[in-house]
């Protein structure tokens, strides 16, 4: 099985060439300011241009207005615009009509009920992404907290086949994630970074290799060891 990988929260030029030169399918770039990876709309449209035709462009919004994502159609042309926040099953209809770009749904998992409660974006949204919930609640940031739940309850609920696996993950444990959970398509940010925001081009290889079975990996730990979900 081909596994996708997308790297998010991508800042830098250089950054942004080495998860491309890697083989990530898809970068996403952050637009919303109270993260450490929020990049401006010049930043982000500079950073498109040097990735488009060559991997998938992701713009990342937590509820975001109407004016910001026209702005961000009309700056960046995103391939997908990932929706982070709270949004219905008709504001994503309607943003997809709206921007005419491709959706990814994020979903927050706290339990197996919240598998089968997101079946309702799947005739909407392009691809579902499965991620944690922040550590604490009333947490500023939406994702990237380098936390993750329970992956066999996906394996369970069996959902869409072509869903997106984030929250956790890191070089060490995408392998047995992928194989816990059934993901065809993974995310990662904070779990490639040398410190928040700060993407390390040799952990973004890392994963990617890792994600593809591009690489040997050290055989499974001990199961009281085995680096499993939080």
């Amino acid at each position: 099985m081909t596994v996708s990988v997308k790297i998010c929260g991508l800042s830098t030029e250089d950054t942004l060439e080495a998860a491309i030169g890697a083989g990530a399918d898809y970068v996403g770039l952050v637009f919303f300011p109270r993260s450490p990876r929020h990049v401006s709309l010049d930043r982000a449209a500079s950073l498109a241009e040097v990735a488009r035709g060559r991997s998938a462009i992701v713009a990342l919004t937590v509820d975001a207005d109407d004016a910001l994502l026209e702005a961000i159609r009309e700056r960046v042309a995103p391939d997908f615009l990932q929706l982070h926040g709270h949004e219905s099953v008709e504001r994503v209809a309607d943003i997809r009509r709206r921007v005419g770009a491709r959706v990814i749904k994020a979903v927050k998992v706290g339990s197996p009920a919240d598998i089968e409660s997101a079946r309702i974006f799947e005739p909407t949204a392009d691809i579902v992404l499965f991620d944690a919930p922040p550590p604490r609640a009333g947490d500023a940031l939406p994702g990237g907290n380098g936390v993750s739940f329970d992956w066999t309850w996906l394996a369970t609920a069996q959902p869409r086949p072509d869903f997106m696996l984030s929250g956790g993950l890191d070089p060490d444990n995408v392998r047995f994630a992928i194989a816990t959970s059934g993901a065809r398509s993974v995310d990662v940010s904070s779990g490639v970074e040398r410190a928040p925001g700060v993407k390390d081009p040799d952990l973004v290889a890392r994963f990617v290799r890792a994600a593809k079975h591009l690489e040997q990996v050290a055989a499974p730990a001990a199961e009281e060891d085995r680096h499993e979900p939080r």
